[in-house]
C-alpha cells in the first residue's frame, strides 16, 4: 500500500492519507479491510523518508503490518515494497487455498499473489475485496477493479474547449486493489522504471509488457480521496450503515 505521496491537491497540512474520518486516519480505513480478510498474510506500506505519522497509528501496531522506504514515484514505491517483501520473507498475498499457511513466513514465489491498494482509498468493502480475489485466483496474470464509464466524455484542448466526444462504450475507470502475480508485477515495474515510462497504476506497467489484465467490476463507492469533496463523500459512505 504505497503511502509516500503528499496529496497536494487536498491543500491540507498533512498528507491526505492521514486525514481523519470518523476518528481514524484514511489509511487506517484502507488497511483494516485487508486485515479483516483471512487470506491476507502481510501488508507492506512504503512511506516517505520524513514520515512521522504512520508509527503513531493504532494500525501500525498490528504484527502483520510492516513499512519500508517509499520512492520518488508510485512505481518506485511499489517496487520498493515488493523488494521488501522478498527480503523479509513474509508478504501480502493470497495463496492457493490448499496451500495457505497463516502466520508462517516463507520466501516469496513468483506465482504468489500480491495486491496493491491506494492508501487514500478508504471505502473498499470486504465483499468487493473478496469478489476481486475470487475472480482472479485462477488467472495466470491478474487484474484490477474498475467501473465502466457512465458520463459522456469529452476530449479537451489546451484552452479547455471541446475537441471531440469520446466513445465511452469501451472505457473503464481503474480502481484499486490491483492484483497480480508477484513475479510478473515486479518484472513489469522494473522494466517500466528502466525505460522511464509514465506509470500511473500497476496495470499500465503490465500493459507495456504486452499483458492484458482482467477487468473486475468494482463499485463507484470505492472512491479515492483526492479533493475536499471526496473527503466529505468518503465520510458519508463510512458513516452509519454505509460503513458497516
Amino acid at each position: 500500500m504505497p503511502a509516500a505521496g503528499a496529496g497536494s491537491r487536498m491543500q491540507a497540512s498533512v498528507p491526505k492519507q492521514y486525514l481523519s474520518i470518523n476518528g481514524a486516519a484514511i489509511i487506517e480505513h484502507a488497511i483494516k479491510v485487508f486485515l479483516d480478510n483471512h487470506e491476507i498474510q502481510r501488508i507492506m506500506v512504503p512511506l516517505a523518508e520524513n514520515d512521522q505519522s504512520f508509527s503513531h497509528l493504532n494500525i501500525a501496531k498490528d504484527r502483520r503490518v510492516a513499512t519500508t522506504a517509499g520512492g520518488s514515484s508510485r512505481a518506485h514505491s511499489v517496487l520498493n515494497g515488493l523488494n521488501a517483501l522478498s527480503v523479509e520473507g513474509s508478504h501480502l498475498l493470497v495463496k492457493d487455498s490448499q496451500s495457505l499457511v497463516k502466520d508462517s513466513p516463507s520466501l516469496v514465489e513468483d506465482s504468489d499473489w500480491v495486491l496493491v491498494h491506494d492508501a487514500a482509498r478508504p471505502c473498499l468493502s470486504s465483499a468487493l475485496l473478496e469478489h476481486l480475489i475470487d475472480s482472479l485466483r485462477d488467472d495466470d496474470v491478474g487484474g484490477i477493479l474498475a467501473v465502466p464509464a457512465k458520463d459522456t466524455l469529452k476530449r479537451a484542448s489546451k484552452t479547455q474547449t471541446i475537441m471531440a466526444t469520446v466513445d465511452r462504450s469501451d472505457i473503464w475507470q481503474a480502481q484499486t486493489p490491483q492484483m497480480f502475480r508477484y513475479g510478473i508485477l515486479k518484472a513489469a515495474l522494473t522494466s517500466a522504471i528502466e525505460q522511464n515510462l509514465n506509470i500511473t497504476d500497476e496495470a499500465s506497467a503490465l500493459e507495456y509488457m504486452g499483458y492484458q489484465p482482467k477487468l473486475v467490476v468494482g463499485d463507484a463507492g470505492n472512491l479515492k480521496v483526492t479533493t475536499p469533496e471526496d473527503l466529505a463523500l468518503a465520510e458519508f459512505l463510512l458513516s452509519g450503515p454505509f460503513g458497516e
